[in-house]
This record gives C-alpha cells, sequence and structure tokens, in this order.
C-alpha cells in the first residue's frame, strides 16, 4: 500500500491522502456500475491477449531490475569519505574561485561505454556540498569517493591556499531519528522555471568584480543566519547533490527523446521572438510595417543571462533541506525559515526555488493512514544519510545548474559574514622558511 500510494504521489503530484479516496471511490464506482460478466470478459480478452503484451512487460521489468541491481552493487562497493572544509579567518576571493573548484569537479568516468553502464553498471560520480549546523555551530562538508578526494584538496588549494581540509567522520552517524523522541522536517528545492532560465547569481550581486569588504553583499549570509539559529537538540542540514549533467532531460510523450539544455534555451528564446512584436510605425505615412523583433529591455536581459547560462559546465542538482529536532526543542520558526532559505537567489524575471515535499504533521487520524508520515520521515532521513539522489531507490529528476549558479549557493563565506558560529581557523597556515638550518 505504501508503494502504490507513493508511486501515484510521483507520477501526479496528488498527495497520499486524496490519492486513497481517489483510489476508495474509483473501486466504488466500479462495483456498483459494471457487470461482472463485463469484468469477467474483460479479464478473459486480457489474459488471451497475454502473448502479445506480457513479453515486453516482464523484458521491460527485467531490465530494470537488472540495471538497478547491478548499479545498487557497484554503488556499495565505493569507498565515500567526508572532508570538512574549514574557513579562514579572511575569505577575500569572490566566489568566482569557488566557481573554478567546481568545474575541477565536472568529471564523468565510468560510463564511457556501454558495457561500463548496462553490464558492469557503472555510474559517474556525484558529490554532496553540504552545508551543516550541528546544534548551531556551522560546518561545510564535502562528501565523495575517496579516491577522488586527493582531487578535491588540490582544486580548494589551489583557489584557497589559506583552507584546511581535513577527513572527518560522518556527523549523521551520531544522529539518530526515533519517532518517539524527535520530530523531522524535510524538503527538496525544485525551480521554478524551466533549467534554461538562471537565478540569481553572485554576479548579480557585484561580487564578480572584488568590491571593498565593506561593500560586499553576500548572498550566503542569510543562509548562515537561517543555520545559525538554531540551538542545543537541534540540527539543521542543507545538502546539494551534484554530478556531471550530460543532457539526458526525457522529453514528455516519447520513449526515447531527449532534450538538452542548449536546445531548451533555444525554444525558449524563439518563442520570444515569436511573441515580440514585428511592426512599426512608420514616421512619414504612419503606416504599420513589418520589421525585426522589437525587444524590451527586460527581454534583452532575460535573453543575455540564458546565453551566459547555457555556456558554461553544467551539473544534475538536487538539493535538500533536513530540520531534526527533539519533540521539546522542535520549531515551526525554523520549517518556515526552510522554506524560504533560497528566496534571496530567486528572480521574478528570470528563475528561483520553491520548496517541495515537505509537511507540518497532520490534523485528522485519517491522513497518517498506516503510518505513511511516519514511513515517509524515515525514508527522508535514510536518503540524506545515504546522500541518494539519482540512484534506485531514492531516484529524483534533478534540475539542472551551471559553475556560476553552484558557486552562489555554495562557497566559502565572505569575512563580511559575521555570523559567530561559522567555525572559522584560528590562524593563518603557512610554509617554514627555506633558508632554515638543517
Amino acid at each position: 500500500m505504501h508503494a502504490l500510494i507513493e508511486w501515484l504521489y510521483e507520477k501526479t503530484g496528488i498527495k497520499s491522502f486524496y490519492v486513497a479516496i481517489i483510489l476508495g471511490l474509483l473501486l466504488f464506482f466500479i462495483l456498483l456500475f459494471w457487470e461482472p460478466i463485463i469484468i469477467v470478459r474483460g479479464i478473459e480478452f486480457t489474459i488471451a491477449l497475454a502473448p502479445l503484451w506480457l513479453p515486453f512487460f516482464l523484458l521491460r521489468i527485467g531490465w530494470h531490475l537488472w540495471l538497478n541491481y547491478k548499479r545498487s552493487s557497484y554503488i556499495a562497493a565505493q569507498n565515500n569519505v567526508l572532508l570538512e572544509i574549514r574557513i579562514p579567518r579572511e575569505v577575500t576571493k569572490s566566489p568566482l574561485a569557488m566557481e573554478a573548484v567546481l568545474a575541477g569537479l565536472h568529471l564523468g568516468p565510468g560510463e564511457t561505454t556501454w558495457i561500463n553502464r548496462y553490464i558492469e553498471g557503472k555510474v559517474r560520480p556525484w558529490f554532496s556540498l553540504e552545508l551543516v549546523s550541528i546544534e548551531g555551530k556551522i560546518h561545510f562538508y564535502i562528501w565523495t569517493r575517496a579516491i577522488i578526494a586527493p582531487r578535491i584538496k588540490s582544486q580548494f588549494y589551489a583557489q584557497f591556499p589559506e583552507v584546511e581540509i581535513l577527513e572527518v567522520e560522518d556527523y549523521t552517524r551520531y544522529v539518530s531519528f526515533n519517532i518517539k523522541e524527535h520530530n523531522l522536517w524535510s524538503c527538496e528545492y525544485k525551480l521554478t522555471k524551466p533549467d534554461a532560465y538562471p537565478i540569481k547569481t553572485y554576479i548579480d550581486y557585484g561580487l564578480d568584480k572584488d568590491p571593498k569588504e565593506e561593500f560586499k553583499v553576500d548572498p550566503l549570509a542569510h543562509l548562515m543566519e537561517i543555520l545559525g539559529a538554531v540551538g542545543p537538540g537541534e540540527h539543521m542540514w542543507i545538502q546539494l547533490m551534484i554530478r556531471q549533467n550530460k543532457d539526458e532531460k526525457h522529453v514528455p510523450g516519447t520513449i526515447f527523446g531527449k532534450k538538452g539544455l542548449r536546445d531548451e534555451a533555444d525554444e525558449i528564446i524563439e518563442e520570444m521572438k515569436k511573441n515580440a512584436s514585428t511592426t512599426y510605425t512608420d514616421a512619414i505615412t504612419g503606416a504599420e510595417r513589418a520589421g525585426f523583433p522589437l525587444f524590451t529591455e527586460g527581454e534583452r536581459e532575460t535573453m543575455k543571462a540564458i546565453e551566459r547560462s547555457v555556456g558554461k559546465l553544467q551539473f544534475d542538482v538536487g538539493i535538500r533541506f533536513m530540520y531534526l529536532a527533539t519533540l521539546e526543542k522542535f520549531s515551526l520558526v525554523h520549517i518556515y525559515s526552510g522554506v524560504n532559505a533560497f528566496k534571496q537567489f530567486n528572480s521574478p524575471s528570470l528563475n528561483g526555488f520553491s520548496g517541495s515535499g515537505g509537511d507540518f504533521g497532520f490534523d485528522y487520524p485519517w491522513q497518517e493512514w498506516f503510518g505513511y508520515r511516519t514511513y515517509v520521515k524515515k525514508k527522508q532521513f535514510d536518503a540524506y544519510i545515504r546522500r541518494a539522489y539519482f540512484h534506485y531507490p531514492y531516484k529524483n529528476q534533478p534540475m539542472i545548474l551551471n559553475t556560476e549558479e553552484l558557486a552562489t549557493l555554495y562557497h566559502l563565506p565572505s569575512s563580511t559574514i559575521q555570523t559567530p558560529t561559522v567555525e572559522r581557523i584560528a590562524s593563518r597556515r603557512g610554509e617554514a622558511p627555506s633558508n632554515l638550518p638543517i
């Protein structure tokens, strides 16, 4: 029952309570109006045609089971590590430096040939960029395969020589979710418009020009204040799951059709051209004449932003927000903060984020049929600690963000952010003088 309701929710977007009502009403009307003989004949007809449809049905199911098995086996065999990025007291570089780091993570090994993908079950690596508040103390983490960890360190040290990157124990191991002792709220963020529309980035905030510290407006400051507001017995975790994008977006209404981000951007711009005015008034005769498309200033800026966005390296991205606290400490205020945590990156003319999948509990007993919501909370917690998003059993449809957008969401906070709970290195790391006596 859980699986059926969840499948219908994922396919239709209808909440579980309404799905259960729809199923009940559908069964009621079938039993009320259909003659038993019609049902029997329909079943007989379906069985008679089984040699035509059953092999394809079984083949499709078998293929998915095979892929899930091979990929799950491959993923389980990987050795993963968690790296903590310890931030220096002064960060003067703009998020452009973080964009260079992320470009170095645009990796796609493992899926080169069809043998790699479908026989061996290999999948390209993904990373989890994490902003974590543990009882108010803010940490920056990156979860990755152990074999890729040295590359991540070298990318960071090349751009931020003062940082410290340490392999640490997974903080999720020290937190257990017990429904009798804790409450949990989690949501995932989706884009409000098609992927080709960019969000508001650090360039829109003027940080690409490296202004003086007193004039910087770091969009991460709002997020740091939200994370720093939790106290003892409370945890607030943000997870950005990323992997190299390979233009695998499925085209609705087709079986094998796929569309890349460039194709989507061209369609949007072409539609804007069609909707733009193509006539002008002759200054002498006053007659309407055909001409080139006439765009408003806002439309020009939108097209320029889209062109700039699709010209950069792209990632498949899934973003989760999780708030976990003991029953006596759980606060709705932090839930509202989570819903609006990314609003500073929203732009009415471009793109933005909206939270989905979270719930505020239930008001009536029938909304908790079969313990469904408790089951969902446990599943959300399990998906987070597994860092699972792109593959079975927690496969989701990711959005597409480029390096500029990711660097806006996840970068080392500048010195203008004075949130006291942001962990910073007390002293600078330096090399010993080369002329020391041996």
